[in-house]
């Protein structure tokens, strides 16, 4: 179970154990999603409408996508920026879910309201979302500025865009898109968090009987329904976190097509609405839906996976 349980009594792991197993789920699942995560955010970018039809936009769908840029940068293309994105998941998953167990937990000692409660897994979550991210933003900051950039490249390693980024733009470079990222990034684990509980339990009561029994499936189906359904709802701020977040690096998108500056969430708000319309709101979101299906359905399967083998490990210790 994620989160506090008053009455799972018998899952006696440490907060250091909830950390690694946090740590570790971020690891494995960012190798696996990565190259949809480079489409994702190159369609996130692209001021053109994704269309065949417009003859001026480099990408279009996700196949034709993953074809060109492998055809233009290689293979290794669909893990730019991976070194900074493993840094971002390690650190990111170590810290939410830890403060999820802590804050879940201090909810059921103030007796405020049970632990388990939807609204209680939203608030945690939510929260803990926000200091994960306060944590490890600057690592999202140069991820999303690896995975953006073209050929010929402006970042050769993480310290020379280290240097770079705080020589030619002063160190809140670092924190580009935070406000968006925090706004959006409540919501979405808020939801994440309380939807896997509430999918659990609905899968559990229609079928009782292979909730015992496909334990492990359930986490990966019940995961994978709360990262579409979060996503669906927080999709815009994701798109103009990213849109602020690469401002400055102008030089490194011509290649991809028209680039934009925005004085930040409202200006970039206002902006892909009058210039892309709606849809504009929701561009990448086909790879951003099957990404996070993956992402989170393989983040909550490996985290409960991790820490029933630390329960299983203390017992066997015992």
């Amino acid at each position: 179970m994620v989160g506090y349980d008053p009455k799972a009594d018998d899952r006696d792991i440490s907060n250091v154990e909830v950390a690694v197993a946090g740590s570790v789920s971020g690891l494995v699942t960012r190798v696996l999603i990565s190259p949809l995560d480079v489409i994702k955010i190159r369609f996130q970018l692209q001021i053109e409408r994704l269309s065949r039809s417009d003859p001026n936009a480099k990408y279009h769908g996700i196949l034709q996508a993953g074809r060109q840029i492998l055809q233009e940068e290689g293979p290794t293309a669909f893990w730019k920026g991976h070194i900074p994105a493993q840094l971002l998941s390690i650190g990111y998953g170590a810290v939410q879910f830890l403060s999820f167990e802590v804050l879940t937990e201090l909810v059921h000692r103030a007796s405020v309201r049970d632990a388990r409660d939807f609204s209680v897994h939203f608030l945690c979550g939510g929260l803990s979302a926000c200091v994960a991210t306060l944590a490890v933003h600057p690592v999202d900051v140069l991820r999303t500025r690896f995975a953006a950039q073209g050929e010929p490249r402006v970042y050769k390693t993480l310290r020379d865009a280290v240097v770079t980024m705080y020589r030619t733009e002063g160190p809140l470079v670092f924190y580009k898109g935070l406000n968006p990222t925090l706004i959006a990034i409540f919501p979405y684990a808020g939801f994440q968090f309380s939807i896997y509980s509430s999918l659990k339990h609905a899968y559990e009561w229609a079928l009782p009987a292979e909730g015992k029994k496909n334990g492990n499936f359930k986490n990966l189906l019940c995961g994978s329904g709360a990262g579409v359904i979060s996503k669906t709802l927080t999709y815009p701020l994701d798109l103009f976190k990213k849109r602020l977040q690469v401002g400055g690096f102008e030089q490194a998108r011509a290649s991809f097509g028209q680039v934009r500056s925005y004085k930040g969430l409202l200006d970039c708000a206002g902006q892909v609405l009058r210039e892309e319309g709606a849809q504009g709101c929701f561009k990448g979101l086909s790879p951003s839906l099957l990404k996070a299906a993956l992402s989170t359905g393989l983040v909550f399967f490996w985290y409960e996976l991790f820490c029933n083998f630390f329960h299983h490990m203390r017992k066997a210790d015992s």
